[in-house]
């Protein structure tokens, strides 16, 4: 991946860390911002679709958006910082180089293969 698109992912994953922050969240968010979005590698024990489709809903940045929406407007902290682990935990990820799963298994991402080749 690019060097400014790290960058950018970096920067974002950095921006959620400090919103947490600055609205004093409990420490079990930071928790849950490092780890737990990674609950759904469970679902790869149904197979790679399975897997695949998990992964994906809890690392996909537009539900991310939808959960960030909704939590604005019914003014609701849990949901936000929920929206704000699912964002920063993508862009973490994506930083690191994981992107979204293909059906061909784990190490088939939509940023390029992981993992020994």
């Amino acid at each position: 991946m690019k060097t400014t698109l790290k960058l950018e992912e970096l920067a974002i994953a950095l921006a959620c860390l400090l919103a947490l922050y600055h609205w004093e969240a409990a420490y079990w968010w930071y928790l849950l911002f490092l780890l737990g979005p990674d609950i759904s590698f469970a679902a790869y024990l149904f197979g790679k679709k399975a897997g695949a489709i998990g992964y994906n809903f809890f690392h996909h940045k537009g539900i991310a958006a939808v959960v960030l929406v909704v939590a604005f407007v019914a003014d609701n902290r849990e949901l936000m910082n929920t929206g704000i682990v699912l964002l920063g935990h993508s862009s973490m990820d994506r930083f690191f180089g994981y992107g979204l799963k293909h059906f061909d298994g784990f190490n088939y991402t939509h940023l390029g293969q992981i993992g020994k080749r």
